[in-house]
């Protein structure tokens, strides 16, 4: 990919143009579902979304109303009905992955969700010996797969994403799942998810896709790509809040199939009848495994109304205009100083995260949030800058680019 830096066209201000864009932003008004701190340019949604302001008045809620008041009857009460948590939130989240009802699920750890998701695929591909995975994955979905591959005596094999077709063309016959990211957490590339789908069930594997940088920044649409299973966290782009509870998208065509190694008795068909045997529930509810954490999935509950009435084409659309832009300033402000832009300029390849390389990285990342400009940084030398088109603004974009030139300046 191209790292150039060039001079910024066209005749406005950099900021002429933030200001211009700002101002015929669709969802600016969306800006005001979220407490900002007064003077912060926040750019780690990617990593921990910004609050959403409707979360603390709904955890006060379920704490001193449906639990302080409603007590035990509040799991099935009218008030709260906290039982059907998550299914409902599962459905809630499900809207913004292109799913029909009935086939996402909220609750337990992403680390949790993606174990028993990749070993229930696996088991769906029992005469086939061989699971693919990103060679650049986020580790603990490297480290679940061998965990899998050691469990069902597995091959675990790390390929590339540019590797993947002719790996699944010499292969493939021996690939019973493909388990990649749909953004690089690292650079922010985005995968082609409906192609390396059929790339995968051309050869007869099925996939499984971690969604954690994708879900709330991408427009996605599950069902219509024929994915099989999907997870993803809810705490990046969805603004759950600190570890809030992962979900998981099992298409209905696979899941009274579904055998999971983490049964519990959430998931039971019958889970008050207390049986002694396993019997897992119908449809998507076979994928709830222990007692789930109910004011994490409130926060969740409450953190999700920020996507009210927000078109995924929209929001998708304000995340490239965001991200072009911050690039933009970059090539204008940051030219010569050292920078390198990781992340793909074509609109099409990026997810809602910019990466920059620098080798003064781990030191600029925290003086630049000293000035108010909050990103994050991932050893040795990168900087990455993620965007949510609900509240960030290009002036941020501006500012952070800005405040990088100044640093190294100095």
């Amino acid at each position: 990919m191209t790292t150039r830096m060039t001079s910024t066209p066209g005749s406005n201000s950099l900021d002429e143009r933030a200001a211009a864009l700002d101002a015929a932003n669709p969802l600016r008004h969306c800006r005001e579902r979220f407490l900002l701190p007064e003077g912060i340019a926040y750019l780690d949604g990617n990593s921990l979304g910004a609050l959403a302001a409707a979360v603390p008045a709904a955890l006060e809620d379920a704490v001193r109303g449906q639990w302080g008041t409603g007590l035990i009857g509040s799991w099935f009460g009218a008030d709260a009905a906290w039982w059907s948590l998550p299914q409902r939130l599962g459905d809630r989240v499900g809207e913004l992955l292109g799913a029909a009802p009935g086939q996402t699920l909220a609750g337990d750890s992403t680390s949790v969700q993606i174990f028993n998701t990749l070993t229930a695929a696996a088991r769906l591909r029992p005469q086939r010996p061989l699971v693919l995975t990103d060679a650049r994955h986020f580790p603990t979905d490297a480290y679940v797969a061998d965990s899998v591959g050691e469990l069902l005596g597995l091959e675990i094999r790390r390929v590339t994403t540019h590797e993947l077709p002719e790996t699944l063309r010499r292969d493939g016959d021996r690939v019973a799942v493909v388990a990649f990211p749909a953004v690089d957490f690292a650079t922010g590339e985005r995968w082609d998810i409906p192609g390396l789908t059929a790339a995968a069930h051309e050869a007869g594997a099925l996939v499984l896709w971690d969604l954690c940088h994708a879900v709330g920044a991408l427009e996605l649409e599950l069902d219509a790509w024929n994915v099989d299973f999907a997870v993803g966290c809810t705490y990046k782009y969805l603004s759950g809040g600190p570890g809030s509870p992962a979900f998981v998208y099992a298409a209905q065509r696979h899941q009274e199939a579904m055998r999971q190694p983490l049964t519990g008795w959430n998931g039971h068909a019958e889970p008050f009848a207390m049986r002694a045997d396993y019997e897992p529930a119908p449809g998507i509810g076979r994928a709830r495994i222990g007692t789930p954490s109910v004011l994490a999935l409130t926060a969740l509950e409450a953190a999700l109304s920020a996507f009210d009435g927000v078109d995924p084409a929209t929001l998708r659309a304000q995340s490239l205009s965001l991200t072009g832009f911050f690039i933009e300033c970059c090539d204008a402000l940051l030219d010569g100083l050292g920078f390198e832009i990781v992340t793909p300029r074509e609109p099409e390849r990026r997810g809602s995260q910019v990466t920059l390389r620098h080798p003064d990285a781990a030191k600029l990342v925290p003086a630049a949030a000293e000035r108010g400009v909050v990103g994050d940084k991932r050893e040795p030398d990168l900087l990455r800058y993620g965007f949510n088109a609900l509240y960030n603004t290009h002036g941020d974009a501006l500012r952070a680019a800005g405040t990088l030139a100044e640093l190294v300046k100095l």
